[in-house]
């Protein structure tokens, strides 16, 4: 059975009651969505934390989702998303942009530099960044937003957010550099 299909299925039951549907359903995204909150937020309890509200969300939100508009997979991720953008909120992370630490160090980078690099590793990369950045990066790059759409969910200009990607790019272009890597994810910073 196609995964499509087995989420409706799992949805179905859910929305009757079933426990187990919904820790089935859990099981299938968890991990995946747990990588998405390590993305936003550094520390790993926090992660969790995020994590568990997110399928809160999910639970107490699912008789909204139309399975003709998207797959559960990309409407749960933005929940998911979401989450850990008001959960930055609330701490005051996204408040001021421009005052993140300029990083303008001339940078020479080896454009085979994240070529063998993993995907664990590019993520370690990115929570290094600063919030501001990662954020950016994150929603952006791996989260499909465009920059007007990250400009509206952080309340920053549409300019801020693409300087703020930029900025993000070359950071992390010379951490890559440095841990010398060799080709992986090239399309990724550009």
């Amino acid at each position: 059975m196609k995964t499509h299909d087995t989420d409706i299925n799992l949805i179905k039951e859910i929305l009757k009651g079933n426990k187990t549907a919904f820790r089935d359903l859990y099981k299938r995204y968890a991990k995946g969505h747990m990588l998405t909150c390590l993305r936003y937020v550094k520390n790993r309890a926090e992660a969790e934390d995020v994590l568990q509200e997110s399928y809160i969300k999910i639970f107490k939100q699912l008789k909204s989702y139309d399975s003709t508009k998207s797959q559960f997979s990309t409407w749960s991720n933005r929940v998911v998303v979401n989450t850990c953008l008001m959960n930055l909120r609330k701490k005051n992370v996204l408040r001021d942009f421009d005052n993140i630490i300029d990083f303008n160090s001339k940078l020479t980078v080896d454009a085979n530099a994240v070529d063998n690099l993993s995907l664990q590793d590019l993520t370690n990369f990115i929570t290094q960044l600063p919030k501001g950045y990662r954020t950016v990066f994150n929603m952006y790059v791996i989260d499909g937003y465009k920059h007007p759409e990250i400009a509206e969910q952080l309340n920053i200009a549409v300019s801020t957010s693409k300087t703020q990607l930029m900025k993000a790019r070359k950071m992390l272009q010379g951490m890559i550099t440095s841990h010398d890597y060799s080709q992986s994810m090239n399309y990724v910073l550009r």
